[in-house]
């Protein structure tokens, strides 16, 4: 048996999603990507440890994917893990557990039920509770380090480990996991007693002020560009003149320039291009060399 076909047979042994040749656009919020030799989906933490195991000792090269909602990428040559699968959501208390695959907005719904205050900024944030303290995800003055107490983690020898808060180096958009080959498995949150009208007050009206400030209604990344120290992007990219700036299918969104969307039919390519653009125009204009908040992937 080939290892690629022991990571399919333990997949799907777990009651996971395993697939050779997969295409992996719609597993991005760009909605783009080409395929990869094999995406599994493992449903529990077990069969995670397995295919890792599998990867590591064999040589072949894995990219962990959360929802993919701050990910660009084209094709990858070897096994994409997606942990959408592990994403169980128990409250007990002051305190919230959840599959690193769990979305983040339905975190904050649980909250909102158990009348638990403290992420209510991070409501409406897309993707997965892993990806989230990957980066460090945050809005409206809120980040993840705000919340989390503690995560479940598998370190570069297979071990199931745990980490406090105060271990994750979280930082703007950074934590230790950028740095290290570890793998987020699960994540508790400690949150503090709320009223809920209040709780769902405060959600909905960050809701709509991403409606109304940010093009959801097309295929994006989120913000393309990190905050610059003392800057922000959006304005410089709009300072120079780049708003409504198109290649191919990609096109700096009219509605907040921090944004590159997929305007229809992008391909990887145009978003790379209209990127790299944008950062050569803005460097050369205003001395600002802006930095990439999704990551790229094409291996």
């Amino acid at each position: 048996m080939d290892n690629y076909a022991e990571i399919l047979k333990n997949c799907r042994e777990s009651g996971g999603f395993c697939e050779r040749n997969f295409t992996l656009a719609d597993k991005t919020s760009m909605k783009i990507g080409g395929e990869c030799d094999v995406f599994a989906a493992p449903k529990n933490e077990k069969s995670l440890c397995a295919i890792l195991e599998i990867c590591r000792e064999s040589g072949i090269s894995y990219f962990v994917l959360g929802k993919g909602s701050n990910v660009l990428i084209n094709k990858f040559r070897g096994v994409v893990i997606s942990t959408a699968e592990l994403c169980d959501i128990k409250a007990d208390g002051l305190t919230i557990t959840a599959g690193a695959g769990a979305l983040l907005a339905a975190v904050c719904k649980t909250a909102l039920d158990n009348s638990l205050s403290g992420m209510e900024s991070l409501y409406g944030i897309p993707g997965s509770v892993g990806g989230a303290l990957f980066m460090n995800a945050g809005a409206y003055g809120g980040e993840m380090k705000d919340v989390v107490e503690s995560c479940r983690y598998i370190d570069e020898n297979g071990e199931i480990r745990e980490m406090s808060a105060e271990e994750m180096e979280l930082c703007y958009r950074g934590s230790i996991f950028r740095k290290r080959d570890f793998v987020i498995t699960s994540v508790v949150f400690n949150l503090q007693d709320g009223e809920k009208t209040a709780i769902k007050a405060r959600m909905d009206e960050l809701m709509q002020r991403r409606r109304d400030k940010q093009p959801l209604e097309y295929p994006s990344c989120g913000s393309t560009f990190k905050r610059p120290e003392n800057y922000f992007a959006a304005a410089l990219i709009e300072e120079c003149g780049l708003k409504g700036c198109t290649i191919g299918g990609a096109q700096v969104s009219q509605k907040h320039s921090g944004f590159v969307i997929n305007k229809g039919g992008a391909a990887f390519g145009d978003v790379v291009a209209l990127v790299e653009h944008i950062k050569k125009v803005v460097r050369e204009q205003k001395g600002v060399e802006l930095e990439c908040e999704m990551i790229i992937v094409d291996k």
